[in-house]
């Protein structure tokens, strides 16, 4: 972890707030959406919060596996959007560069 907010993910909150997660929806979102059944094991932030204390309480969140939150997640987050295609080879992210002048 990183940042002067990692401190927020030790509290008992966070803890409740996440088995919360997790039980409600204990599959990896991400996977899910590709039509693969993986448990997760990391509750994530679909907005980052980046300290923000009401975000990080209040935020919508989602259940991924290690691997989609480590990887896809995290290249969502330095590049703004998502790579994912669909069956066409188009990618389904609206915030996706290819899409910027789709549908005008």
């Amino acid at each position: 972890m990183r940042e002067d907010w990692a401190h927020f993910y030790g509290t008992a909150f966070w803890q409740r707030r996440r088995r919360q997660q997790l039980l409600a929806h204990p599959l990896c979102r991400f996977c899910a959406d590709d039509g693969l059944v993986m448990p997760a094991t990391h509750v994530d932030h679909v907005e980052p919060h980046r300290g923000d204390w009401n975000l990080f309480c209040l935020g919508e969140l989602q259940s991924l596996c290690a691997h989609c939150h480590n990887s896809r997640k995290q290249q969502m987050e330095a590049r703004g959007f998502d790579v994912m295609v669909d069956d066409d080879g188009w990618p389904t992210d609206p915030k996706h560069p290819a899409n910027r002048h789709r549908g005008r």
